[in-house]
């Protein structure tokens, strides 16, 4: 069975001691709000009562927020997911290269996040896909799955994209081609991979300006022309990682990052008498050293809100021979010219099943006679009763 430890504190006891200050979007409040009352009776509850008339012991399990954002949710919607992804992976390489904004970019992208993180994803898939189709590197279509991350250690606002990126591609009638073995690193140059990136941003950006989508903060002729000579003259940064080494590598990874949150509750080390929050941080320019940081409630929570996506923005996108449509029949195509047995598929297995095998809980286990005889007889949903009155 796995073992959990209780966080010491927690982004949702934050909220439920000390509030958040008012913010004019209301997306922005509604997921605060999902985040405060999660786990609660506010949300209403499943009632199981254990069938042994020696016992009869009541047990209420309250519903989660389900909010993406939330610390304490996500953990089987997770499990899923990357067991979806699974049926997707091929017995290739992979490699992993990281894709991050400028922070001269930050007060424009904070101001048109919807707009511009999809940009930046596009962007350097774009660029991926440019490099894969010339016969010097690959001369094939990868598969490719990005990742938007916004956030650094110290919560400050740091958009950046992590991409894993197969180790070759399918070309006509779908047949594999391996990447080819060369001097680089990553399967493509990195510094070239910078400039064409930084070409496809800025461009699409310019677009998105002059069509009126996006606006700049408010500055003279020269200022703005500085800030745009600044841009093109920069280096942008693109990191090419070490690669995974093959599919179980990219399902670690995956089961890792794709579902982060900004801040997980076990980083919050305290919520100290005066207000402020202590947390955990990695500092990568001083050789990944362990520190903490405390910030005042407000400013905590001024940079944790600042990571709540946009409404319904997908932020886990796929490209290549791994975009949507027609995707499972191309793999499977693939694996046929491989001469490699099809992926089974997802098989829908019972809830209670589903959490013995993958957490070793017996959602039906009675916690007073420890015999598995808890049964549901009843679901509370507050918002249904205030309806039926």
């Amino acid at each position: 069975m796995l073992s959990y430890k209780t966080p010491r504190a927690t982004v949702q006891q934050v909220l439920q001691k000390h509030g958040w200050p008012y913010n004019k979007n209301a997306h922005v409040e509604k997921v605060l709000q999902r985040i405060k009352v999660c786990r609660t009776a506010a949300l209403g509850y499943h009632m199981y009562q254990c069938r042994n008339d020696d016992c009869g012991h009541v047990k209420y399990q309250y519903h989660s927020c389900r909010d993406r954002h939330c610390p304490n949710c996500g953990a089987v919607k997770k499990q899923q997911w990357i067991e979806a992804r699974m049926q997707e992976l091929l017995p290739v390489k992979y490699y992993h290269v990281v894709f991050t904004l400028p922070h001269e970019l930050n007060p424009v992208t904070m101001g048109h996040r919807k707009l511009l993180f999809k940009l930046l994803l596009d962007a350097s898939a774009q660029t991926l896909l440019c490099f894969a189709k010339d016969p010097k590197y690959l001369g094939a279509m990868p598969g490719i799955i990005s990742v938007l991350h916004t956030w650094g250690q110290q919560l400050s606002f740091h958009p950046h994209v992590h991409c894993i990126v197969s180790g070759g591609g399918i070309i006509n009638n779908n047949e594999w081609k391996s990447g080819i073995k060369n001097c680089y690193r990553f399967l493509f140059p990195v510094k070239a991979m910078q400039v064409m990136y930084r070409a496809k941003f800025l461009a699409g950006l310019k677009q998105l300006i002059a069509v009126g989508e996006v606006t700049l903060p408010p500055a003279d002729e020269q200022d703005t022309k500085h800030w745009w000579d600044l841009l093109y003259k920069k280096n942008w940064v693109v990191y090419a990682k070490a690669p995974f080494g093959g599919p179980h590598g990219v399902i670690e990874y995956l089961g890792r990052y794709t579902h982060k949150v900004a801040i997980s509750n076990h980083r919050i080390t305290s919520i100290n008498d005066d207000g402020s929050i202590t947390f955990n941080y990695k500092d990568y320019a001083d050789n990944d050293a362990k520190k903490q940081m405390t910030l005042p409630c407000s400013e905590f929570m001024r940079r944790f809100e600042q990571h709540i996506l946009p409404s319904r923005f997908t932020k886990i996108r796929t490209y290549g021979y791994l975009a949507n449509r027609n995707r499972h029949q191309r793999i499977n195509e693939v694996l046929k010219t491989m001469k490699l047995p099809l992926h089974p598929g997802i098989v829908q297995i019972p809830l209670r099943l589903y959490m013995q095998e993958k957490y070793g809980m017996d959602i039906t286990g009675c916690p007073c006679c420890k015999n598995n005889t808890l049964e549901l007889v009843a679901i509370f949903y507050p918002w249904k009763q205030t309806d039926d009155g």
